[in-house]
């Protein structure tokens, strides 16, 4: 199961249309209070858009690895940039806020470290061509 949360109409479309094989389904703004477990048992029901995040979410429940690998590799293929996760026995607890809130705080973090590795490859190359 793969849960959206962020995307707009044409966006979804796409998503949709490149993982055929698993069960996709956005989050509306209603579930934002409630725990990530009931929003995975009740997401067939869900009625309504999931665009009512200003960050993008790709959220996956009960895939393997492999799975999981070939969901980023295809969402990315077209263009779209997401925050991705995979649900979690403990993250499962949480209100689905607290797990969104916590995930731009992971992607910050990363975001960071990565643009700090860049400045140090490139200062090292810097003092290379010396």
């Amino acid at each position: 199961m793969i849960l959206l949360i962020g995307f707009e109409g044409d966006e979804v479309s796409r998503i949709k249309n490149v993982l055929t094989e698993f069960e996709v389904y956005e989050v509306p703004e209603y579930c934002r209070d409630w725990v990530v477990e009931e929003v995975v048992a009740k997401a067939p029901t869900f009625e309504g858009s999931g665009n009512w995040h200003w960050r993008k979410f790709i959220i996956m429940h009960n895939l393997s690895n492999e799975e999981v690998n070939g969901v980023i590799k295809a969402v990315r293929s077209q263009g779209i940039s997401a925050i991705f996760a995979t649900t979690t026995p403990t993250s499962l607890t949480w209100k689905l806020e607290d797990l969104l809130n916590e995930l731009i705080r992971e992607d910050e973090y990363f975001r960071k470290l990565r643009e700090e590795k860049q400045k140090m490859k490139s200062f090292y190359l810097d003092i290379g061509k010396s």
